[in-house]
């Protein structure tokens, strides 16, 4: 008996050690040489993503190995090749019976999505990155969890009071930070290497309007340390070219302001061809191209007119020049978060500093990111030194986050309603690029954005105009199709929204989310 034991501790142990080398946060990239680019290459799955996210039978470094021993052989199959050493984790897609059931109450429909996109996985299995609590995935081809996708998604859950899932994935998100020292954009491997818009800050105080002050406080360390991470390399701006460093850019009058940033140079895993295409077609050195897809990519907007010199030309893009309203609106909220934490710790100098850079930042979006001529807010060009010429919605984000005059703001609102209003709610962008984040496109997250900024500075009437508009589309694209989907167009007939690398996804974890939360809201 004695001897059974030890053979099956034996067991036990190998199998423990196998599954941890199998197991690593090395990004396919770094793990398969030539295998990723062959993959890629010889287009096996419609969608780049599809490969990046098959789990491997055995260690990655194994596998490219064995693969460039086996691609000499003249009758190599590489299909065959990856069947045999990879395997699909099957998706469960709330697509699959929608459209038996479009008479569905809404939402009743998005209730039972909620249970259909959730997720848990407590190990990392192949790029997928393991993960403490359960979680809610965007859907479709995102069987992750994406970082400001998850913001939107909170919102329905919480509408819907899950309050116990908001408070799991805010506590995965709190892992990451702790592990990462960031949130990366989603938990696989191959997004360790950018983040997104931070919206960790609004997370924490979403979860304190339900459970109190003590949140915030809970959360301090890694507030502080997801700061840290966007305002990294402060001390070496005065020796860099432009005075940029990775996320972080010294302006002329002193101020700091913080941009979109990748920390690879090389094309993006997942959209391997769509990003060697784009460098190849480009006069720019192939590293600088990929960065800049990279960095819009981080940014959320992958990809918009907004990152582009020419607005109809994805070659001429150039993220990393750009300081975006959005991101330092959100770095701002940090700032404030992380001072009321200290302040429930009765530390004032803390609170004084962390006012103090939030106070700083709040004067520099308005003496760089206002564009007086144009009474908008707008993205700059801190190496021209000239604002971009795309108006966006970005621009809702100061009142979003109350930086905004009142002046402004009403400045703001009369562009929206003037120029972005459509009759199935905002214009992402006014250029129509063929970019899922132009136009035609509207997006949940941006609309409610725009509602609730509006809203803090008194335009009601605007703000309920275009949440009403917001919630009949979709509702008007779910009595047809049966579908909850990524995208809208808030123009055309159908209300299918299009554009990007990919087709159009159902779900969808955000739509759902502003949904349910506006369809209480105007009840």
């Amino acid at each position: 008996m004695a001897q059974k034991i030890n053979k099956d501790l034996i067991k036990s142990s190998l199998a423990t050690a196998a599954d941890w080398l199998i197991k690593s946060d090395k990004s396919p990239e770094d793990m398969l040489g030539d295998l990723l680019n062959d993959v890629q290459r010889a287009r096996l799955y419609p969608d780049g993503k599809t490969f990046v996210d098959l789990v491997p039978r055995k260690r990655l470094a194994s596998v490219r190995e064995e693969y460039n021993l086996a691609k000499k052989d003249p009758d190599f199959d590489l299909r065959e090749f990856i069947s045999r050493h990879f395997y699909d984790v099957p998706e469960i897609s709330p697509k699959n019976d929608q459209n038996k059931h479009p008479s569905k109450d809404i939402k009743k429909h998005i209730r039972s999505l909620w249970s259909r996109l959730e997720r848990k996985n407590k190990t990392t299995n192949g790029s997928l990155i393991g993960l403490p609590y359960k979680y809610v995935v965007p859907g479709g081809r995102f069987n992750e969890m994406f970082y400001w996708d998850s913001y939107f998604i909170m919102l329905g859950l919480a509408a819907d009071s899950k309050w116990d899932m908001v408070e799991g994935m805010v506590k995965n998100f709190a892992y990451m930070i702790k592990k990462y020292g960031y949130v990366p954009t989603a938990n696989r491997t191959y997004l360790l290497s950018r983040s997104q818009p931070p919206v960790f800050a609004l997370m924490v105080r979403l979860l304190a309007s339900h459970k109190g002050k003590k949140v915030i406080k809970e959360y301090l360390p890694q507030l502080i340390t997801e700061h840290r991470f966007w305002m990294k390399g402060k001390s070496k701006l005065d020796t860099e070219t432009n005075k940029a460093y990775r996320r972080i850019i010294k302006m002329p009058n002193g101020s700091l302001l913080n941009r979109y940033y990748d920390n690879k140079t090389t094309p993006r895993p997942e959209s391997y061809l769509q990003d060697t295409d784009t460098a190849n077609g480009s006069r720019r050195q192939s590293k600088k191209v990929f960065l800049h897809l990279r960095a819009a990519a981080e940014s959320g907007w992958d990809f918009s007119s907004r990152w582009f010199r020419d607005a109809g030309d994805i070659k001429t893009i150039h993220t990393t020049d750009i300081i975006p309203v959005d991101l330092n609106s959100l770095l701002y909220i940090l700032e404030q978060t992380i001072a009321d934490g200290f302040n429930t710790f009765r530390h004032p100098v803390k609170v004084r500093q962390f006012r103090k850079y939030a106070g700083s930042r709040q004067r520099a979006i308005d003496t760089y990111l206002w564009n007086e001529k144009q009474q908008f807010y707008m993205d700059f060009d801190f190496k021209a030194q000239a604002f971009t010429k795309v108006k966006s919605l970005a621009a809702v984000y100061p009142l979003f986050v109350g930086i905004s005059t009142q002046q402004q703001a009403d400045a703001v609102a009369d562009q929206l309603e003037k120029h972005f209003l459509k009759k199935g709610g905002l214009l992402t962008t006014l250029n129509e690029s063929g970019q899922q984040w132009d136009a035609p496109n509207g997006w949940a997250p941006l609309q409610y954005m725009a509602v609730e900024g509006l809203k803090n500075y008194g335009h009601f009437v605007l703000a309920n105009k275009i949440a009403r508009r917001w919630v009949d589309l979709n509702k008007r694209v779910y009595k047809h199709s049966g579908r909850l989907i990524e995208k809208y167009d808030v123009v055309g007939k159908s209300g299918l929204g299009g554009g990007g690398e990919y087709t159009l996804q159902d779900g969808f974890g955000w739509t759902n989310g502003v949904l349910i939360k506006y369809l209480k809201d105007l009840d």
